[in-house]
């Protein structure tokens, strides 16, 4: 009896792109190649899926944080309360998913194959720009499933070892990557979480700080938008908080997300709208 054997694709010299070499030997594996439901309208789709939303990324002196609230929705019901939106990509980066929660996690775990894939062959890293542009590519490869409702536009970020610095990128569904500055917000509570961080953001951030302002920006999100979940307090249900530094990325214990989030609440038990941002520059909150 003769043993088993890869095929010869896999013993070949081939591409640095697993994402590449899966679309060649078994695509139907692509998150974007999944079949819509028959009979579904186009952008009606999203309505049988549960959707994850909101992500939040700010950078400090020494790196850049990324924090996601743990709501998950299908239409106009809490599909869960603990979904974990914000996962590690390589040991300098993080991706935070919003939309379609499902492929959005598919496309995660391909994106932590494909950078650990290249590392493999080349001996290296990609570079920050590379891994934005690789992800970039994989968004672009859903835009089938976009056009049905079906979209992921997550939000990526990490510390770049050539420039010293934490940086942020964001996406449209057809791919399109753009560098943010300072910080960013996707999802359906973006809008109210970059209004919160434009008042409560600092220059001299250090890592403490940063924490404290996603974490107020989430809260914010959560108190006006229905989609974006706030701490819940009776199950102990707080943001998942990635901190990426020159020493690697790590997430912040439970423990201590919860400790921030609890002197948030506090203080909004006094001013349930948050802290005042002064109105001048240097001038008095």
């Amino acid at each position: 009896m003769s043993s088993p054997r890869l095929p010869a694709a896999f013993l070949q010299p081939g591409t640095t792109s697993f994402a590449d070499f899966l679309a060649e030997q078994a695509p139907d594996l692509l998150p974007g190649r999944r079949a819509v439901p028959q009979g579904q309208a186009p952008g009606h789709a999203g309505e049988l899926a549960p959707h994850g939303t909101t992500i939040v990324a700010a950078t400090f002196a020494g790196g850049v944080v990324m924090a996601g609230d743990r709501r998950a929705t299908m239409g106009n019901i809490i599909a869960q309360r603990d979904i974990e939106k914000v996962f590690p990509a390589d040991e300098f980066s993080a991706v935070g998913i919003a939309g379609t929660a499902g492929i959005a996690v598919e496309m995660v775990r391909l994106f932590q194959v494909e950078l650990e894939h290249y590392e493999k062959i080349e001996g290296t890293t990609l570079s920050m720009d590379g891994k934005a542009n690789r992800l970039a590519a994989l968004i672009r490869g859903n835009l089938g499933m976009a056009m049905q409702g079906l979209a992921v536009v997550p939000l990526f970020a990490g510390y770049d070892l050539t420039t010293d610095q934490g940086r942020i990128f964001s996406y449209d569904v057809t791919g399109g990557r753009y560098e943010e500055t300072a910080f960013h917000s996707v999802g359906s509570g973006s809008l109210f979480a970059r209004g919160s961080l434009k008042k409560l953001y600092r220059d001299d951030f250090d890592e403490t700080g940063c924490v404290t302002a996603v974490v107020q920006a989430l809260y914010d999100a959560a108190d006006d938008d229905s989609a974006t979940g706030g701490p819940d307090l009776t199950r102990r249900i707080f943001p998942v908080v990635q901190v990426i530094t020159a020493d690697g990325g790590r997430r912040l214990a439970d423990s201590a997300v919860a400790a921030v989030a609890d002197q948030v609440i506090a203080g909004r038990m006094t001013r349930p709208d948050g802290p005042a941002a002064p109105l001048m520059e240097g001038g008095q909150a």
